[in-house]
């Protein structure tokens, strides 16, 4: 039996079934993993301030985000060697240990244990971040925004519900002996272990692997990489940034999906504690909850009409816009004082405004480089997002402590700015030939 790979090269008509399949495989366990991450997040913050106090409430967020960061290099190296889904299977078990690490921690009181659970947790934060990569590996370059958003749409299924299922985790886990807020965590490890039974039984052949013999078939004079080999090479950060600096469609790609998602978490992580100073106990996490929950629909419940604009109206507009709305998110909360139902529609625009850098951003990045280059660019942009992120969470806590929650968001407001720059900046977006299509078929980026 033909392995993913040593299998022959599929043509372009077996390439349609095989990413029908991709895609609603992810939508699956992107349903499964958006409510393992979602879980821990909404908890993390408050959990992190019970153990290791308030100030570094933000450091412990951060240690997830640096987490996330962190392991896309060795499992973006695991994909660019052995294809996606030994990648996507390990992150999502370093996340699942992570998540086990964090309830001991919260059972004997340990600080450094639970910035390590932490830090691990992060591993399903990177399979839920590369998934999206994984979705666009077969796609027509006309529908990769639709086929991307699709996969980061189906977040919302778990991830909207997640929040308030962690009150019900708490309660449940309670009454087993575990402390306050440790059980959410427990659940979110049992849905990483989950996850990454279902892509190691059914995510064949592989989307990454198939996509590379279909290019070497359609041009000869680039070859399928030998296990280990070139494909290794190419992952690698430094080889990755070469190609990246090249080429300033992938740069402003990285730049949109970085700085979004670093006004994002700025933001996002310090709302729960906001929250906290004028809500009980007793109240704060079913509040947290419902905010959250309408932040993360944000993010995720329109992305396929942000998708759907990606393809039709181009990259850049896209980008402006969720640029605009990120700044109207940081304008609406920061103004918004303990007032929680305007605090909610201000983390909702937070959402959108992250949906639209994300998905348009992931979108220009991938479609920019070759092939045989993608694992370790999309490696080098989850890093680079996952460090922008860690460092505004760590930020985040000592401002929160300091000036307070309306600096915080205009700090976040300002950091932006450059992207703007970036994004109107007058330069030429060129789109490889990728697949057998040429670049002039990518809508919206002729300039």
């Amino acid at each position: 039996m033909a392995t993913d790979l040593t299998a022959p090269a599929p043509s372009r008509l077996d390439v349609a079934p095989i990413q029908r399949r991709t895609v609603r495989l992810l939508l699956l366990t992107q349903i499964i993993g958006g409510i393992g991450v979602t879980i821990g997040i909404s908890v993390g913050a408050l959990l992190a301030a019970r153990v290791a106090g308030t100030a570094l409430a933000g450091l412990a967020q951060s240690a997830g985000v640096v987490g996330a960061a962190l392991l896309a290099v060795p499992v973006t190296r695991i994909m660019a060697a052995r294809g996606r889904r030994p990648g996507l299977v390990t992150a999502y078990l370093v996340g699942s240990v992570g998540g086990v690490l964090v309830v001991v921690a919260t059972v004997v009181q340990s600080v450094p244990l639970l910035f390590l659970g932490m830090l691990l947790f992060g591993g399903g934060t990177a399979a839920n971040l590369q998934a999206r990569y994984t979705a666009v590996d077969l796609a027509e370059p006309a529908r990769r925004g639709r086929q991307l958003s699709l996969v980061v749409w189906a977040t919302t299924i778990g991830a909207v519900a997640a929040p308030n299922f962690a009150a019900l985790a708490d309660a449940t886990t309670r009454g087993w002996g575990l402390p306050a807020l440790a059980g959410p965590f427990a659940f979110s490890a049992a849905a990483f272990v989950l996850a990454a039974a279902v892509l190691a039984a059914l995510l064949r052949p592989d989307p990454l692997l198939t996509a590379r013999r279909l290019a070497a078939a359609e041009t000869p004079a680039d070859p399928v990489p030998a296990p280990g080999g070139t494909a290794r090479r190419r992952a690698g950060m430094v080889a990755a940034w070469r190609t990246v600096r090249e080429r300033p469609a992938a740069r402003l790609g990285i730049a949109a999906v970085a700085m979004g998602h670093l006004v994002m978490v700025a933001v996002m992580s310090m709302t729960p504690v906001r929250l906290g100073e004028s809500h009980s106990d007793a109240d704060v996490l079913r509040v947290v909850g419902i905010v959250l929950s309408l932040h993360i629909a944000g993010m995720y419940a329109l992305s396929p009409l942000v998708g759907w604009l990606t393809d039709r109206l181009g990259r850049r507009p896209v980008i402006l816009g969720g640029v605009a709305l990120l700044l109207a998110a940081c304008a609406v909360a920061g103004t918004a004082g303990h007032h929680t139902p305007l605090l909610s529609v201000g983390l909702a625009l937070l959402g959108l405004g992250w949906s639209g850098t994300m998905v348009a951003g992931s979108t220009l990045l991938s479609e920019s480089v070759p092939t045989a280059d993608r694992p370790g660019v999309q490696g080098l942009s989850d890093l680079v997002m996952g460090l922008a992120g860690a460092g505004a969470a760590a930020a985040s806590g000592f401002v929160m402590r300091g000036p307070g929650y309306p600096t915080l968001t205009l700090l976040a407001a300002i950091a932006v700015v450059p992207l703007v720059a970036l994004a109107l900046r007058p330069a030429p977006v060129a789109v490889p030939v990728e697949l057998g299509h040429p670049a002039d078929e990518v809508p919206g980026e002729e300039e």
